[in-house]
């Protein structure tokens, strides 16, 4: 939703035409609603979903689909509208998956560090040594996302394999499950 709605608030902010301030109001209100059952299990988000958000965002929907019919497709909040209704079934896909959120953002942010670095990977030199690149940025940011230092988390890793950590306990590696403090299983 993300996209749409900055596509949506540029135009408001730059020619302030009135008609697109009920998008930006709806689109604020499924963001509100996003925010109080965040702390919900994916289980029980789309029944929220369904039962709060759905009806805004046919609002919504429908408010584009008349919006595309008034304004010239040449104009910014044409081309806005159309931006939207384009992909509209991505827009609300989150709707009725839990799992999903409202937005991308966050997988936008974790990724920022890798478009800003995408200049040091011409020097990578194979394609084999992009795949490990690819591989330990995925992991550090894993451990980013479950509250852990990725430096010392991949160092501990690599420490506990270097020791003889064995296939049969290497979920505990997995960021989700690491316990920095735990010593290493070592095996005889």
């Amino acid at each position: 939703m993300a996209p749409a709605r900055r596509k949506l608030f540029e135009v408001f902010e730059s020619t302030k035409p009135p008609i697109a301030a009920p998008a930006l109001q709806r689109i604020a209100s499924l963001y509100a609603i996003a925010a109080e059952i965040s702390g919900q299990s994916a289980r029980q988000r789309p029944a929220a979903r369904q039962a709060r958000s759905e009806p805004l965002s046919a609002e919504l929907h429908e408010w584009l689909l008349t919006q595309r019919r008034r304004l010239s497709g040449k104009s910014t909040l044409g081309k806005a509208t159309q931006y939207a209704l384009n992909r509209w079934e991505a827009l609300a896909a989150y709707l009725a998956d839990g799992r999903l959120s409202i937005d991308n953002n966050l997988a936008e942010r974790q990724l920022r560090g890798i478009a800003l670095t995408r200049k040091n990977f011409l020097s990578l030199g194979s394609d084999t040594g992009g795949e490990c690149a690819a591989i330990i940025y995925t992991v550090a940011e894993t451990a980013k996302l479950n509250g852990l230092d990725p430096e010392a988390y991949i160092a501990a890793v690599i420490d506990g394999l270097f020791r003889g950590h064995t296939i049969n306990h290497l979920s505990e590696l997995l960021p989700w499950n690491f316990k920095p403090s735990a010593a290493p299983v070592v095996t005889g």
